[in-house]
């Protein structure tokens, strides 16, 4: 599996929870990330102080879109499950 960290340098670091290996570095965000979430999909969610949530492939890191308009920073992402 994968843990995901969001830093104070923007950035989101992709590791290997097995063995601790730092696989990638996810890099858009222009303020500190404080939030993440990942949806059942494997979509990683970054929510950052420069107001905006960003989506990533869980597979290979590319962004996939930015989501604005927020008027404030997210301190907390939750992905829902539709039923």
């Amino acid at each position: 599996g994968k843990l995901y960290s969001g830093s104070a340098d923007n950035t989101v670091r992709v590791w290997a929870i097995s063995d601790g290996t730092h696989l990638s570095t996810l890099k858009g965000h222009t303020d500190t990330i404080h939030s993440l979430a990942v949806g059942v999909d494997g979509t990683v969610y970054s929510g950052s102080k420069d107001t905006t949530i960003r989506a990533w492939s869980g597979v290979d890191g590319t962004h996939l879109r930015t989501l604005q308009g927020q008027t404030t920073f997210e301190r907390c992402l939750v992905v829902g499950v539709d039923g």
